[in-house]
C-alpha cells in the first residue's frame, strides 16, 4: 500500500479531523457511475459548503478539488463513491471529503502528485491541485485494488 499525506493547517485541527465524528450525523454519499453523476456532486458539495459557512473563496477551493478528485475517481478508478461528513471541532466548522474507488490504485504515488504527470489526457495538475487546495489531504492505494482520498477543508475565520 502506498499513502501520501500533508498539512498546511495547525496540527491540532488536522488531528481534530479523525477525532471527531460527522457533526450532527450529517453526511452525505454520492456514487460516482456517469458524467451526470461528477455534476451531482459538485452541486453537493456547493451546497455542502454553503451550509458549513464557507467562504465564496473557500467554496471554489473545495468544490474545485472534489471536482478533480470525483473526476479521477470516473476516469482512472472506473467510477467511486463520493462521501461529504460535516465537521465541527474547537468552534471551527469543516468538510472532510472521501473519495474512493476500486481501479487499479497508482503505481507512483509521489509521480502522480507532481505537476505535470498525467496517464490520461489531462494536464496532470489534478492531484496536487486537489492536495493544494485542501487543509488535510491524505491519499491511500494499493495497485490492482483501488485509491482513497481523504481530504478536508476547515472553514476559515
Amino acid at each position: 500500500m502506498s499513502s501520501a499525506r500533508s498539512s498546511d493547517h495547525a496540527v491540532g485541527l488536522a488531528t481534530a479531523a479523525r477525532d471527531v465524528a460527522d457533526a450532527g450525523g450529517n453526511r452525505s454519499v454520492h456514487q460516482v457511475r456517469t458524467e451526470e453523476d461528477l455534476l451531482t456532486v459538485r452541486h453537493a458539495v456547493r451546497a455542502a459548503t454553503l451550509r458549513a459557512g464557507f467562504s465564496i473563496v473557500d467554496q471554489t477551493r473545495v468544490v474545485t478539488a472534489a471536482s478533480e478528485l470525483a473526476r479521477n475517481a470516473y476516469i482512472h478508478g472506473g467510477g467511486g463513491t463520493v462521501t461529504i461528513d460535516y465537521l465541527m471541532a474547537r468552534g471551527t466548522t469543516g468538510l472532510r471529503l472521501t473519495i474512493t474507488d476500486d481501479g487499479p490504485g497508482i503505481a507512483d504515488v509521489g509521480a502522480a502528485l507532481t505537476d505535470g504527470f498525467t496517464t490520461g489526457a489531462g494536464l496532470g495538475h489534478g492531484l496536487g491541485g486537489a492536495r493544494r487546495l485542501m487543509t488535510d489531504f491524505e491519499l491511500q492505494t494499493v495497485p490492482g485494488r483501488g485509491t482513497t482520498v481523504i481530504a478536508t477543508r476547515w472553514a476559515s475565520r
